[in-house]
């Protein structure tokens, strides 16, 4: 019996939730054969009882058939993370969720949802049940490259039911409306609307959900950190000086809201010729090391341009799993385990926690009253005194 039996016997034993078997995904290690003895190793991403089980099982049966007598099979997993992010005090809408990540940028089309969908995809396809919610309301592209453009979600009783995709829970406001239709609303509605995406889907109980974030640094951010546990925040942003720009700002907000800070993903970095695989630099390159170091963080990826990156996200095709050997499918998989083994640090050391940026005012004041019974935050000025019926100027629409 040799190692080359091992690896046809393991061929056999596909990894759950996945049609790829376990040889495929490079999760065989360390063979070690003696006669109808063998030992080996799986070295796993999913920390999940159940997983580990099930591939024992399976692994130890196909070997038993390819005429192994004795087999141990140790498996090598990650640790369970620690329920830090369910258990910290301060708000949580969705302690279901083990762990969310804000997927936020400075500005538009610095290709922030693009990055939401291979996060998710490459974190699914490493074993993590994950969810993906396209919080972007007023520019919902995630269903097009999710591949369910034009399907609507199962209804069930006042409850919605999220689509899947790709391994991966998903749901955005594009799969609610109308094609073509805008989205008119004020901030009050779009806080309104990010607190029923975790209160009204009926997600499961996923080890992460994936969250692509409007652009920019305002309302829906500030709501979505208030309503629950951020576990890591992620800024996208391209090479440019003038993205970079904006960047700082959204870095800048992740501290003010305690959002622990995994890195930057710069984007667009680079272009890899589809003839001959040369990289070029077109953008710059390595321009965001300084400002992660700036705020104390890393980069976690570089993205380059690669055509089959926009072919994917207009067919409903994501790269990272129709191109899994595309350097940038590789690029995104990295970004997934780096960002995961910040998740796990995050958990461990329990700084996942809202409680900080609760609002300060009473149920039914207005921030921004000064009258009786008011409650303002420690750092803000004080604010002119005013008539009664007159507005306090900031556009609130208290008055």
């Amino acid at each position: 019996m040799t190692e080359q039996n091992v690896l046809d016997a393991l061929k056999n034993v596909t990894y759950p939730g996945f049609t790829k078997d376990v040889v495929t995904f490079g999760f065989v290690k360390d063979i070690v054969v003696d006669g109808t003895t063998v030992v080996m190793t799986l070295d796993i991403t999913s920390s999940a009882d159940e997983v580990k089980q099930e591939l024992t099982e399976n692994a130890t049966a196909e070997l038993k058939k390819a005429g192994f007598e004795e087999v141990n099979v140790n498996i090598n997993a990650p640790q369970a993370p620690k329920q830090m992010s369910n258990s910290v005090s301060g708000k949580n809408m969705a302690p279901h969720i083990k762990n969310f990540v804000m997927v936020s940028s400075g500005k538009g089309g610095v290709g922030k949802s693009t990055t939401s969908v291979n996060l998710a995809v490459a974190l699914a396809m490493q074993g993590k049940k994950v969810g993906l919610l396209d919080a972007d309301i007023y520019g919902p592209n995630i269903p097009r490259m999710m591949g369910v453009d034009g399907q609507k979600p199962e209804i069930q009783g006042n409850k919605v039911q999220p689509m899947k995709a790709y391994g991966v829970e998903m749901m955005s406001m594009g799969s609610l409306m109308e094609e073509g239709a805008a989205l008119i609303w004020r901030g009050s509605m779009i806080m309104k609307a990010i607190e029923q995406f975790l209160r009204d889907i009926l997600w499961s109980e996923l080890d992460v959900l994936v969250i692509d974030m409007p652009p920019g640094t305002g309302d829906a951010q500030l709501s979505l950190a208030q309503s629950i546990p951020i576990t890591a925040g992620i800024t996208v942003t391209t090479p440019q000086e003038v993205s970079l720009d904006d960047s700082r700002r959204s870095l800048n907000m992740f501290q003010k809201l305690n959002i622990p800070t995994a890195g930057i993903i710069e984007n667009m970095s680079g272009f890899i010729c589809p003839s001959c695989d040369a990289e070029s630099d077109i953008f710059g390159m390595g321009t965001t090391v300084p400002v992660a170091k700036e705020y104390d963080t890393e980069v976690i990826a570089r993205i380059p341009i690669e055509p089959a990156i926009r072919v994917g996200g207009d067919t409903g095709m994501p790269v990272t799993y129709h191109k899994p050997d595309s350097e940038t499918a590789q690029r995104y998989q990295e970004a997934a385990t780096n960002l995961w083994k910040f998740i796990e640090k995050v958990n461990a050391e329990g700084l996942a926690d809202n409680s900080g940026v609760q609002p300060t005012t009473p149920p039914g004041v207005s921030a921004c009253s000064t009258g009786a019974g008011a409650s303002t935050a420690a750092a803000a000025p004080e604010a002119p005194a005013k008539t009664e019926g007159e507005s306090c100027g900031t556009g609130c629409g208290c008055h």
